[in-house]
């Protein structure tokens, strides 16, 4: 009869520790860049300052020029766009992880854009958006003078 209650111990601690494996693999797959996947987390994004410039780097895979919008508002910039579903005529799907969204995300920046002078090229899924400051926006060298 004991044989049987330590039958039942070790499936259920099999089933334990798996339960236990799978939290972990999910953990992993949240949590695959620096924190939780979250809906503002997508598109990924880099920011630089370059002095003069900002540059802001975006991942986005499968998408054309034509399926970006940018627009900026004083110190922020409003990305949107769309990845559509592109079955090829006559297909059946089998298999379909990446489907179609539509996304909207927006970036303030901590100084004064020059509107005329934003530039944006897209490369391999990089959006790279290169944003100049305003002259009053970009550091200065100050001198030093000895006093005599």
């Amino acid at each position: 009869m004991l044989t049987r209650w330590n039958d039942i111990d070790r499936t259920f601690a099999a089933l334990d520790e798996f339960r236990r494996r799978m939290d972990r693999l999910w953990d992993e797959v949240e949590t695959g860049y620096e924190g939780p996947v979250t809906a503002t987390a997508w598109p990924r994004s880099n920011l630089f300052d370059r002095g003069n410039e900002l540059v802001l780097q975006v991942e986005l895979p499968g998408l054309a020029e034509n399926d970006i919008k940018l627009t900026l508002n004083q110190e922020v910039l409003t990305l949107s766009g769309e990845r559509r579903r592109d079955v090829p005529e006559g297909y059946s799907v089998h298999r379909q992880e990446r489907g179609a969204v539509r996304f909207s995300r927006s970036y303030q920046f901590p100084c004064k854009i020059d509107p005329e002078r934003v530039t944006a090229t897209t490369k391999n899924g990089l959006l790279t958006v290169t944003l100049a400051k305003t002259p009053e926006s970009q550091p200065r060298s100050i001198t030093v003078k000895a006093q005599s």
